[in-house]
Order: C-alpha cells, then sequence, then structure tokens
C-alpha cells in the first residue's frame, strides 16, 4: 500500500510538472514575426557566403540584407518568410552554413494607459529637490532615493536606453548625453517618435534640482539613445540584439530595456551573454499580461526581471510575476501612474505623463544600478545581489511576485558604499530576509519548518493516545493519512524551479486544511478545508475498507494536529480573520476532528 501511495504522488506530480514545462516551453516560441534571420558562420569565405545569399534569393524569390551596419562583422541577414519558410530553410542545404536560423520576433513595449498632468509647483522640504512636481513622484519616494543620493547621484556611469528613442525634452536639457544610434531608421541621431523611450529615460535620469518639472533616480548619469522600436511601439529581436552589441562596445555600464514579449532567441541569448561578460549591467521589463512568468527578454538569466508594484506597494495588477522575476519596483496602477516628462508623439511637444507598466519599473531598477556602480560595484553579478541583499523582502511570496523583494534604492547604495559588510550587517541581513529560520532551509521560508514538525508529532501523540484506551494495529494507511492530514509533503512545498510552474509543488507540499488556497499560495485557511468536513466525508466514504479507513481516521487525527497548531501559532482563517474568533473555530474542529477518529475507531473495535 505505501508503494503504490507513494507511487500516486510521484506519478501526480511528474505529471503536472511535465504539463506545466510543456505549457512554460511554450513561452519561448510564442512570438509573432515578419522575417527569418540568418546567422551565417563567421569562418565563411566571402565568395561563399554570397553565392548562399543567391541560392536563397533565386529559391524563394526575396532579397536577403544585413540587418544594419554593424550586422556584416557577425554575418547576420534578414529575409521575409513566416513558419512554413522558417521549416524549408532549417531542413535546406543552407543551414550547415550558418549558426542558427530562428524567427526574428517582435517586441513591443508592454505600456498601459496614461494620465497627463500639468506642471505645478510645491515647497520642497529639507533635503528634497526643488523639482516643482517632485511632490508627485510617489514612485521616487517609494524607493527611498533621497537618502541615496547622499552618496551618489550616478555621475560617470552610461545607462543606454534601448527603447523608442529619447527626445531632449525641457527636463532632458541638463541631462547629459552620449552617442547613441538609430537601428531601425538607420540613423546617428535616435529621436523619440512615440514617447515611451523618453519616459524611460526620464525616470532613469532626468533633470533635477532645476526648479522644473520633475527629478530622475541617477541624474548624474549618462543617457545612450538607442532606438530600436518604431512609433507605433513594436521592434525586432535582431534590432534589439545589435543594439545591446553596440551599448556594450561603446562604454555603456547599464542597459534598460523596457519591452518584451514572447520568442525566445538565440541571437538575443548570445548578445545578452556578450555585455554581461563585457561587465555591463542589463534589466528588463517583466510584462504586462498577468501572467506567471516574465516575458523575453526579461526571462533570460543574466538579465535582471523586473515586476511591477502600486502605490499600495503590493504587486500591480497587469505585472507578469514568477520565473525570470528577479526584484519589483514601482510601476503604479490606476491609483497612481509614473510621472515623467516626455513628448506629445503627435506634435513633439513636451508634456508631463503618467504611465503604468513594467515598463516604468524596470527603469528605476537600472538607475539604482547607475548609482551602486557609481558607488563602486561594478560587477554586473555583484550588482544584482547588492540589488536583492538591500530589497525590502516580502515574507510571504510564493508565487514571486517579487523577486529578491522590493526597490530600496537608499540601502542598496549604502550597502556598495560599505563594500565589504561586516558580520553584523551579514547577520541582520540573514535575519531580515527569513535566512536564520530553520523553515528556510527546507523549502524557501514559505512554510516554517518547527510548526510541520509539531503538526506531525501532535497527530502522532493523537494517535499514541488513541492506540493506548482504544488498542488498534499500526499501518501505512494510518501513517500516510496522519502525514496527509497534518503536514503533507511539506518539504516540497514552494521548492522554485526556472521554468517549472510552482503548484504541483504547493499542492503536495500543502495538508488537507491548506488543500483550499494552496494554489492561490495564500497561507490563510479556508474554513472548508480547515475543518471536520473533509474528515467526515472520508470516514464515511472509506469506514468499510479494510485498509483505506486507516486513512481516514490518520487523516482526521493529521487535521485534528494541524488545526490545534495553527491556532496557537497563526490562526488565520478566511473571513474569520486572525483573532480569538478564527482560534476558536479552529480549536472546536481540531476537538471535533480527534472526537471523529476516535468515534471511527470504537466502531472498528465494535465490528471486530
Amino acid at each position: 500500500m505505501r508503494r503504490v501511495l507513494f507511487l500516486c504522488l510521484f506519478v501526480i506530480g511528474l505529471s503536472a510538472a511535465i504539463f506545466g514545462f510543456l505549457n512554460f516551453q511554450g513561452l519561448a516560441a510564442k512570438g509573432e514575426f515578419e522575417t527569418i534571420v540568418l546567422d551565417f558562420r563567421e569562418d565563411i569565405p566571402q565568395d561563399e557566403l554570397q553565392r548562399e545569399l543567391q541560392a536563397i534569393a533565386q529559391q524563394y524569390n526575396v532579397t536577403p540584407r544585413l540587418d544594419n551596419k554593424f550586422s556584416a562583422k557577425d554575418n547576420v541577414y534578414i529575409i521575409e518568410g513566416d513558419k512554413k519558410r522558417l521549416k524549408e530553410l532549417r531542413k535546406s542545404k543552407i543551414a550547415s552554413a550558418t549558426e542558427f536560423i530562428e524567427p526574428n520576433y517582435i517586441y513591443r513595449i508592454p505600456t498601459l494607459d496614461e494620465d497627463r498632468v500639468p506642471n505645478e509647483g510645491f515647497t520642497p522640504s529639507a533635503n528634497e529637490p526643488n523639482d516643482p512636481m517632485y511632490s508627485k513622484q510617489w514612485h521616487l519616494h517609494n524607493i527611498g532615493v533621497v537618502g541615496a543620493w547622499k552618496e551618489t547621484k550616478g555621475s560617470g556611469i552610461t545607462v543606454a536606453v534601448i527603447d523608442t528613442g529619447v527626445t531632449q525634452v525641457r527636463d532632458l536639457e541638463e541631462t547629459k548625453f552620449v552617442k547613441g544610434y538609430d537601428f531601425v531608421n538607420d540613423t546617428e541621431e535616435a529621436k523619440d517618435d512615440n514617447g515611451h523611450g523618453t519616459h524611460v529615460a526620464g525616470t532613469i535620469a532626468q533633470a533635477t534640482n532645476n526648479n522644473y518639472g520633475v527629478a530622475g533616480v541617477a541624474y548624474e548619469a549618462n543617457i545612450m539613445p538607442l532606438k530600436v522600436l518604431s512609433s507605433y511601439g513594436g521592434g525586432t529581436v535582431a534590432d534589439i540584439a545589435e543594439a545591446i552589441k553596440f551599448a556594450a562596445d561603446n562604454g555603456a555600464n547599464v542597459i534598460n530595456m523596457s519591452l518584451g514579449g514572447g520568442g525566445e532567441s538565440h541571437l538575443m541569448k548570445d548578445a545578452i551573454e556578450y555585455a554581461h561578460n563585457k561587465g555591463v549591467v542589463i534589466v528588463a521589463a517583466a510584462g504586462n499580461e498577468n501572467e506567471n512568468s516574465a516575458a523575453y527578454p526579461a526571462r533570460y538569466p543574466r538579465v535582471i526581471g523586473v515586476s511591477a508594484l502600486g502605490p499600495d506597494g503590493e504587486k500591480a495588477p497587469y505585472s507578469n510575476f514568477g520565473a525570470g522575476v528577479d526584484i519589483s519596483a514601482p510601476g503604479g496602477s490606476d491609483a497612481g501612474k509614473v510621472l515623467q516628462q516626455t513628448i506629445d508623439p503627435e506634435t513633439g511637444e513636451g508634456v508631463f505623463l503618467g504611465l503604468q507598466g513594467t515598463s516604468m519599473a524596470s527603469p528605476h531598477v537600472a538607475g539604482v544600478a547607475a548609482l551602486i556602480e557609481a558607488a563602486g560595484v561594478q560587477e554586473p553579478d555583484e550588482v544584482l545581489q547588492v540589488l536583492k541583499e538591500s530589497a525590502r523582502a516580502i515574507e510571504e511570496d510564493s508565487l514571486n511576485y517579487y523577486g529578491a523583494g522590493q526597490l530600496n534604492a537608499e540601502a542598496a547604495v549604502q550597502r556598495a558604499v560599505r563594500g565589504q559588510i561586516s558580520f553584523q550587517d551579514f547577520f541582520r541581513w540573514l535575519r531580515d530576509n527569513g535566512y536564520l529560520n530553520p523553515g528556510f532551509w527546507i523549502d524557501g521560508g514559505a512554510v516554517a519548518l518547527l510548526p510541520k514538525i509539531l503538526m506531525v508529532l501532535g497527530s502522532y501523540l493523537l494517535a499514541w493516545f488513541l492506540r493506548v484506551y482504544f488498542p488498534f494495529t499500526w499501518s501505512w494507511s494510518l501513517l500516510s493519512g496522519l502525514v496527509a492530514g497534518s503536514s503533507g509533503l511539506f518539504f516540497l512545498k514552494t521548492i522554485y524551479i526556472f521554468d517549472l510552474p510552482q503548484w504541483p509543488f504547493r499542492l503536495l507540499g500543502s495538508s488537507i486544511p491548506e488543500l483550499g488556497n494552496t494554489l492561490q499560495g495564500s497561507s490563510t485557511l479556508n474554513p472548508l478545508f480547515a475543518s471536520v468536513l473533509i474528515p467526515i466525508v472520508l470516514v464515511v466514504l472509506l469506514l468499510g475498507h479494510p485498509q483505506w479507513k486507516w486513512f481516514a481516521i490518520g487523516s482526521s487525527l493529521g487535521v485534528a494536529a494541524c488545526l490545534a497548531v495553527s491556532a496557537v501559532l497563526d490562526p488565520a482563517v478566511w473571513g474569520l480573520g486572525s483573532g480569538m474568533l478564527a482560534r476558536s473555530f479552529l480549536i472546536i474542529n481540531a476537538l471535533l476532528c480527534f472526537g471523529l477518529a476516535r468515534l471511527a475507531v470504537k466502531n472498528e473495535e465494535q465490528s471486530a
């Protein structure tokens, strides 16, 4: 019986994980494209390359072209094509001359609606910038940027804004710019014809303390404008990948990509690895589909994926979460949007707009990364470590809404300035992030180890008590019921594996009282499950079976132990709060569960 039970659990968990994995893998190929990337090997002689290009042109009636003037050294060519042509090319003789053939996916800006805001004044308090609209920038207050400015404003650091371009509106006139490029139109000047890129650049380095408009995070940093998205907000992977390399080759310290979509790209991944190896920190928006995985390129391991917060400090309703999210930052919501100056795309004139989206969250992290680099920490992995260790940790985050936590500019800069942290700092960080909790080492900190052990031991003590006064024989079905009712396979709960859904692990790791909210990842108990109801159903259904009735009895005892421990340590019940009402409910139902198990055992004795 034990083997059958554990085999069933294993098959259920494995099937669910495989099914979820296949669904998640779908995102890697879920993207739109109109052209195909042909990345020819760099060791091919030019005459042979030209023959290959001519063969493609004749066979498919297309004109292969370099994506832009920087693509020649990498032999990256673009042709028009769909999925059918893509399959044909991959199976053709031409494939042997290429490193890869893949869709030239289209990524877009994930921005939601906007609010126009008039330029109004206010009287700044001490240490605050004198920009008239700074008081409306709740998002800068949220990350504690004024405290960070006591150490650095980002001087000497260059942030590449890979977006729709950047136009130097009035509130960017004092901001320092370095040479960029327009990959959409293949021109030197990367002006914005959408407004998105200018808004993003403003969050990073809007001119500050200039008695005008609003403020930016790292306002002494340099902006490198790289236009890869057209006026409608879309652009290709080939342009974005080339922009990443351009940034790395031209002195960028940080790259911000407030764009994304479906479709994994070898070309993009290679570009990211190239930039990372040259010491560039890469930040990207997680996406606005409210899905359990970040969009590309935030999904790549070398990219810092950013989810969005609303003014209330909670995950914004639209923000993606889960796989690929490393940290969260203010992105805004209907209750309050991220305010910067940008252009009106219809007139080209400067306007103050409140926007919301993970597009707005990402540049906050990019700006803080610039501050960290200016403070002396410059290796990409070390910058990420500082961001994570300084973030405001969220205790209950089984769905990975927030990654390492919520962005904290002041704490990040202080940690970077201190350099080598002291033992006291390290101990404090361990404590604040829950690493001193023994439960963390079992399942990531979402479920405390001690209460689970108490629940298991409690269920066995109850079973021992019944056995003393109402003798019965121990069996694997009884033991399985004790475990299922009290804790489930709790060591599986909130195991996090990149690109796999978490719900199978939460489901297998939940006790019966926790099953009601396990898919939502909530620790609050559902009163229907955290009661005598399910044990009654199990006893009624299984009491006539010679083996499985002991599973029902064990489950009833396990639930009794779970509810009793929860009543003492964490009496949170949906609809009942976490006070005396919830405690009373849990204790009463724990007693009822124990009484039910006693009646079932007594009935067994009488039957025998």
